[in-house]
């Protein structure tokens, strides 16, 4: 595991667990939200985008969403192949609504965590 693999997974889990949470309620709107978090936090380690994604597959399998199911197979492949070569756009949410492309704003908060995880210190 990498040094922003390690930084970052705190928060990355933390987002996860309340994608749990959301789901067991039956919140599922809610509970895509957090694992769009999660892919955001997490999107620059190969290990955690890939794992975002699988868990959207889930999601998008549980919801019978054949367009996320479909988009997730093809993110899955693309999380494997482009995050080590940094071929990643910042701040994409990871779901099959927005092009898997397309860089989006990353809020400040998120944007303070993902930089501190990427510091050496």
């Amino acid at each position: 595991m990498n040094n922003y693999t390690k930084k970052i997974k705190p928060y990355v889990e933390e987002e996860l667990k309340l994608y749990s949470l959301d789901s067991k309620e039956g919140r599922h709107t809610i509970a895509f939200k957090h694992l769009e978090n999660a892919h955001i936090l997490g999107q620059e380690s190969t290990f955690f985008h890939v794992k975002v994604h699988y868990l959207m597959f889930l999601w998008a399998y549980r919801q019978k969403n054949i367009h996320e199911l479909i988009g997730q197979i093809v993110r899955i492949v693309g999380a494997l192949i482009g995050t080590g070569i940094g071929a990643i756009p910042r701040g994409n949410t990871g779901g099959s609504n927005i092009s898997p492309f397309q860089t989006m704003a990353i809020s400040p908060e998120f944007e303070k965590i993902i930089q501190e995880a990427k510091n050496d210190k």
